[in-house]
């Protein structure tokens, strides 16, 4: 079951509607609160990420290393992200989000105070950093997924769009300033910034105080929520073509920022100085990116929009490793951030108004494990590339990668979203049963009986191919479509569900647009009432305290 929602203050509502579109999540006073917390907070990340980028450079000269700075950050997004959206969605989210804050705030503090003392080494540094981002994976999709429950529906993609905004307005100043304390105050200080941006953050977090509903089911067991999280994706066309395309960018992509510290030190005039300050223009794009993003949506759609970020992200690639320049380098910065922020918040967007609120946490996981695995794994490939073959080959290699990606979408289209709507129907009703029966009790087997004339039998088998796809991805296992051989009208459909508590849960979770595919075979039936359910519950041996039959009770209707 998904865990309790937020209903949203009425003030909140009235006075989002009043602002203009991109703006108009500011008017919720709880994301306006957090949102705000949140940039400081993104600005002590990036100064500690240019203190950690830039120290890697003088602690060695190994180009893997330095590369895997960025790794350490993203590996544990791959690692982690499933298990984090499991929790987010069966869990309070509020709780696990402040609980990862106050980790990576105790980390931040280790890590300024070993700096400070003098015993960093490149792999104790790989450590910390990879520690940061165990705080990041499980912070991320909680955090994403309760955009959701701090405004509404029609105001998810401003929502989205503004939390680019606000990382990459920090990321036009973050960079530049943790360079200049990096080169005035040692690294060591910008881990200490870091530390105390978390702050605010946390106490916004705190005074955060979400009305929730009330659950209708106990919490899904962990294992059994991960398990039905990569079902659902794998059994979703249209987030598998966005977490491949996403898999596939940040693979590509990394390679410049990954590489960005030793194109920064390439140069006479290099430094921690230049390098934030390269950092800062990638941010100054980004920001170029978010605010066009509204326009470019509304006149292109999300396939062209894919194809330009992957575009524009090549000619940035190509540009550093075929250029000398400085100024050319900053200004090859400036189409990389946008580009990063157009095709990152387009597919985040897209699998949010793609995936039902009772398992969207664990679809944004894992989009973030896909996306955050591709980055992993380029910023380790592409800094042994630059090793073994060179800088300028390995950024080459990178834009010609980014080419191909958006070639790509000839055959794997980014899918448009907002067509269906995937709020839950709320119809049903627990039956009432004659068999005691716990919530454990099971393995379940359901039978639908249909009478379905033979014209309609074409139009009967599209609709239940796509009610067999609704019914695996939302629990069901043996799913099977039965003819009777000697009455040919008569039909059964047949699933197993494996407790009774998992197919209410089963049932909760149906969309208002699984519930168009329902009306429609209804309308195929042809019996006089409504076709016939058959709840089952499997038996080869009953204890004597199972399955005792309740005296009494109405009949199922």
């Amino acid at each position: 079951m998904t865990p309790p929602s937020q209903t949203l203050p009425p003030d909140d509502t009235a006075r989002a509607s009043a602002r203009p579109g991109a703006l108009a999540p500011l008017g919720y006073r709880d994301f306006r609160l957090l949102w705000g917390a949140t940039l400081v907070s993104n600005f002590g990340g990036l100064v500690q990420a240019v203190g950690a980028a830039w120290l890697m450079t003088q602690l060695t000269d190994s180009a893997t290393l330095i590369a895997l700075v960025q790794a350490s950050n993203t590996l544990p997004v791959m690692l982690l992200a499933i298990a984090s959206g499991a929790l987010a969605d069966i869990f309070n989210r509020r709780s696990l989000l402040m609980a990862a804050l106050v980790f990576m705030s105790v980390v931040s503090v280790a890590l300024a105070v070993v700096a400070w003392t003098g015993g960093l080494t490149p792999w104790l540094l790989l450590g910390f950093t990879f520690l940061l981002g165990a705080g990041q994976a499980v912070y991320n999709p909680p955090w994403q997924a309760s955009m959701g429950d701090l405004v509404a529906r029609k105001d998810l993609p401003a929502a989205v769009s503004l939390n680019s905004v606000g990382f990459n307005l920090m990321r036009s100043v973050g960079p530049a300033a943790g360079g200049l304390i990096v080169a005035t105050l040692g690294a060591a200080a910008a881990f200490a910034v870091n530390a105390l941006s978390y702050l605010p953050l946390l106490g916004a977090m705190a005074r955060w105080r979400p009305r929730l509903a009330p659950r209708v089911t106990t919490p899904e067991p962990f294992m059994a929520a991960m398990g039905a999280g990569l079902r659902y994706v794998a059994l979703s066309p249209n987030l598998m073509r966005v977490m491949l395309r996403g898999a596939l960018f940040g693979f590509a992509a990394i390679a410049v920022l990954a590489l960005l510290p030793l194109v920064a030190k390439s140069h006479p005039e290099g430094g921690s100085l230049l390098f934030g300050g390269l950092l800062g223009c990638y941010g100054i794009g980004a920001i170029a990116g978010a605010l066009l993003n509204p326009r470019l949506r509304a006149r292109l759609d999300n396939e062209h929009v894919t194809r330009m970020a992957f575009l524009g992200f090549a000619l940035a690639a190509l540009a550093l490793g075929q250029t000398e320049s400085v100024w050319l380098h900053a200004l090859a910065m400036l189409p990389a951030g946008a580009s990063w922020v157009l095709a990152l918040s387009l597919f985040n967007v897209t699998v949010q108004l793609s995936t039902p609120r009772w398992v969207v946490a664990r679809a944004l996981a894992l989009y973030q494990t896909a996306t955050f695995g591709g980055m992993a794994t380029g910023a380790w490939i592409w800094g042994t590339v630059a090793g073994a073959q060179g800088l300028e080959t390995a950024l080459t290699l990178a834009g010609l990668v980014l080419i191909a990606g958006a070639g790509i979408g000839i055959w794997l289209r980014a899918p448009e979203f907002g067509a269906v709507d995937l709020d839950p129907v709320n119809r049903f009703r627990e039956p009432a049963l004659r068999l005691d029966l716990r919530g454990r009790s099971g393995p379940i087997m359901v039978m639908v009986d249909y009478l379905v004339d033979q014209d309609d039998v074409p139009e009967f088998l599209r609709l239940m191919r796509l009610r067999r796809n609704i019914r695996r991805r939302d629990g069901a296992r043996n799913w099977a479509l039965l003819r009777d051989l000697e009455h040919p009208d008569q039909w059964s459909e047949s699933y197993h569900i494996a407790t009774w508590e998992e197919y209410v849960r089963h049932n909760l979770r149906r969309t208002k647009t699984d519930a168009e595919v329902a009306v429609a075979l209804r309308a195929l039936h042809r019996g006089e009432a409504d076709p016939l359910v058959h709840r089952m519950i499997e038996r080869h041996n009953v204890g004597p305290q199972d399955d005792v039959p309740l005296m009494g009770k109405i009949e199922i209707p």
